[in-house]
């Protein structure tokens, strides 16, 4: 062969690899840009997720707040609203209706409020079973009948719930 045939050929050959190399490096460059996308993808995916759960904790703590904002103001009036009771217990012994009945409306209208931004009243009877998660024992005492041992006794202070969270345990007096 001479040499004008041995370029041609040879051209042809390394035209023949150079585009395969081509095909190649072009799947490579498809696969990178396929490796490239599924990352971003993937970024994208965790951000949004990440945001979502940005959201639902803000307004979780939003509503927290709110509700320990009144918490604090509630409770500090729960002394008051046991004043009251104090009273119209005391008001019972004497003879001036008018006067109780002006009270108890007052009282009333008082205890109507705070149950509006919902606050209840935890309920205790005497004779029930004690429970340390749901009373604090202020004290024990010798049970006057044996069905009373490990019961509630006598309750002394009422206690409150707000929405469902308890910001006053009861605190009862319980037979041993």
């Amino acid at each position: 062969m001479t040499k004008k045939g041995q370029k041609t050929k040879s051209k042809t050959k390394q035209t023949k690899e150079s585009a395969a190399g081509a095909k190649e490096k072009k799947l490579s460059v498809e696969e990178q840009l396929n490796a490239e996308l599924s990352n971003e993808k993937d970024k994208f995916l965790r951000l949004f997720a990440e945001f979502e759960n940005y959201k639902r904790r803000t307004s979780k703590e939003r509503a927290e707040l709110f509700l320990t904002a009144s918490q604090d103001v509630i409770k500090s009036l729960l002394p008051v609203l046991d004043d009251f009771d104090r009273a119209l217990h005391e008001m019972s012994k004497h003879e001036e209706t008018e006067l109780s009945k002006g009270v108890e409306l007052i009282k009333n209208k008082f205890s109507s409020t705070l149950q509006q931004k919902g606050l209840r009243v935890v309920e205790v009877k005497k004779g029930d079973t004690f429970d340390a998660d749901d009373h604090e024992a202020v004290t024990q005492i010798p049970a006057p009948t044996e069905d009373l041992k490990g019961k509630i006794i006598d309750v002394i202070e009422k206690g409150y719930k707000l929405s469902d969270k308890v910001i006053r345990f009861p605190k009862v007096v319980i037979g041993q």
